[in-house]
């Protein structure tokens, strides 16, 4: 009969990615305070923005990729968009089987908008860093 290691009690608190991950959460809400009410957009639709915003003609599994997303969260982020108008989806093939997304109008100015905010909530972040 094996005998077991000498159990070492784990504390979540204390384990790094779990720290990480908590930590980013934070972030990202405190960044979202800046963006949401004005623009009226959640996390999720904000990196969505942001990556199209970046890279146009991508499609929803190019978002998830780049996004870290599930397909779920990416499918139903876009459809929102879409619907708000800030987003515009162009079918690759005669089988409409593969879309290609991008900012609309309206969606690239919102993203002009919110990219100096950005920039200096990450200025403001990193300044407290050593």
């Amino acid at each position: 009969m094996k005998k077991e290691p000498a159990q070492v009690p784990f504390d979540l608190n204390d384990f790094l990615p779990y720290r990480l991950s908590t930590l980013t959460n934070r972030i990202s809400r405190a960044f979202s305070t800046l963006y949401s009410e004005q623009f009226a957009l959640t996390i999720p639709e904000w990196r969505v923005m942001a990556v199209l915003g970046q890279e146009s003609g991508l499609s929803a599994d190019q978002v998830c990729a780049r996004t870290e997303m599930d397909k779920v969260t990416v499918s139903r982020t876009v459809a929102r968009l879409l619907e708000k108008g800030h987003v515009a989806r162009e079918f690759a093939s005669a089988a409409r089987r593969r879309s290609m997304l991008a900012l609309s109008t309206r969606g690239r100015a919102i993203y002009r908008r919110i990219i100096p905010l950005a920039r200096a909530y990450e200025a403001a972040l990193s300044a407290g860093l050593s």
